[in-house]
């Protein structure tokens, strides 16, 4: 005996209820009930389209523009200026220190500070000086 066979929209009803069973479904002997496995859906990747990528690196890209541009324009706010007026110089003589200059420039004030004055005045990095070096002196200190 040939059972008719059913089209891909109609579902089968099984023969003692009104239960319809989708398409696929298969009885068992045991058990009486129908097991279906819904078929899964394959895994869709991330894509990455062209615009998609063109905002992504405008993203990426303003904050470092604007970074460089905040950076770039607050640069010039560091740099030194003397704001006790102008400065006079002095030519370092062979045997000459730091703190002989500095007693012979004030006498009367402590030769630590004029050191400091100096040291500042001419961005060195130690308290060290050659003979022929020409040193800028602080107008506070000057002649």
């Amino acid at each position: 005996m040939r059972f008719p066979q059913h089209r891909a929209d109609q579902h089968r009803t099984d023969q003692h209820s009104t239960t319809r069973i989708p398409e696929g479904a298969t009885m068992t002997a045991i058990t009486g009930f129908t097991a279906y496995s819904a078929p899964r859906a394959p895994r869709s990747r991330l894509r990455l389209t062209t615009r998609g990528r063109r905002v992504l690196l405008v993203l990426a890209t303003v904050p470092l523009i604007v970074a460089a541009l905040v950076y770039a324009l607050n640069g010039g706010g560091a740099t030194a200026t003397d704001s006790s007026g102008s400065l006079e110089y002095v030519t370092v003589l062979p045997g000459d220190s730091l703190w002989s200059i500095a007693e012979q420039l004030a006498p009367r004030s402590d030769p630590r500070d004029v050191i400091d004055a100096i040291v500042d005045a001419n961005g060195l990095t130690d308290e060290s000086v050659r003979a022929g070096e020409r040193l800028a002196i602080p107008a506070a200190y000057g002649d």
